[in-house]
């Protein structure tokens, strides 16, 4: 079960006392450059309390092999602890590390071999991946790397549901620093019910807000299925996947 969060407003140092005695620091360490001291307190408890409604950060850590269809467009299959991914995109085909950006293209069954060429389509399945990932896992992002985290306060989503807002925004990281985040977290489950996104962070209205419905457990995590437009997103755990998924440009083939 996931721990409450606290609603009444409390000093910084007294959310940290909070914070060590249920021990949320340790289950949830931030990744290296998440911006601590640019975020508030309230934010990151809220932060850590979706963590364990999701199912909990070991749980998360041990998830190696995730695959998912975005919006019905790519499919995607990643090895989270190596990098490795293949994506999937009519015709064209993305074999790539996402941390090296290196790897191999085809487009009509034909490997793309001219340097140039090449190196184009990696980058567009990079940008693939870094957008489609998000929408599924961005829950599971909310201490990345150069993200900063502020509490706005309290409103209802768009189906009526009490939600307390997060605003994420970006220092130097990703290929959009640019843009922002309004996170909507449910007050009764503590997972994220929608969200908003504003192209520039200065913007005064978002350029869409979508749901994060259709919560369901998939392998040791928690998943949503619904984020608007009707989409079918195949989401999948994997125990395992053969090394073929991400270095062969033969169909997938998993029993």
């Amino acid at each position: 079960m996931s721990r409450p969060i606290v609603r009444r407003a409390a000093s910084a140092s007294l959310l940290l006392l909070v914070f060590a005695a249920w021990g949320v620091a340790s289950d949830n360490p931030p990744a290296t450059g998440f911006r601590a001291v640019e975020s508030d307190a309230r934010a990151i408890e809220i932060a850590d309390a979706v963590m364990q409604a999701l199912g909990g950060r070991q749980a998360w850590d041990g998830t190696r092999y995730v695959s998912w269809l975005f919006f019905g467009r790519r499919t995607h299959y990643w090895d989270r602890w190596s990098g490795d991914v293949r994506i999937e995109a009519g015709d064209a085909l993305v074999l790539m590390n996402i941390n090296t950006r290196q790897g191999r293209a085809f487009t009509g069954g034909v490997e793309i071999t001219a340097a140039d060429s090449l190196a184009k389509m990696l980058d567009r399945g990079h940008a693939w991946w870094v957008n489609d990932s998000y929408w599924v896992f961005m829950p599971y992002k909310l201490k990345d790397s150069g993200v900063r985290l502020r509490y706005v306060g309290e409103r209802e989503m768009q189906n009526g549901r009490p939600a307390q807002v997060l605003e994420l925004t970006f220092a130097e990281v990703g290929r959009t620093p640019e843009n922002k985040y309004e996170v909507c977290v449910d007050v009764e489950t503590n997972l994220v019910g929608e969200w908003s996104f504003y192209r520039n962070a200065e913007d005064a209205e978002p350029r869409f807000t979508m749901p994060w419905q259709d919560w369901k457990r998939v392998g040791k995590i928690m998943l949503a299925g619904d984020h608007g437009r009707g989409s079918d997103w195949q989401l999948a755990v994997h125990e395992d996947l053969p090394r073929s998924v991400f270095e062969s440009p033969e169909p997938v083939q998993i029993d």
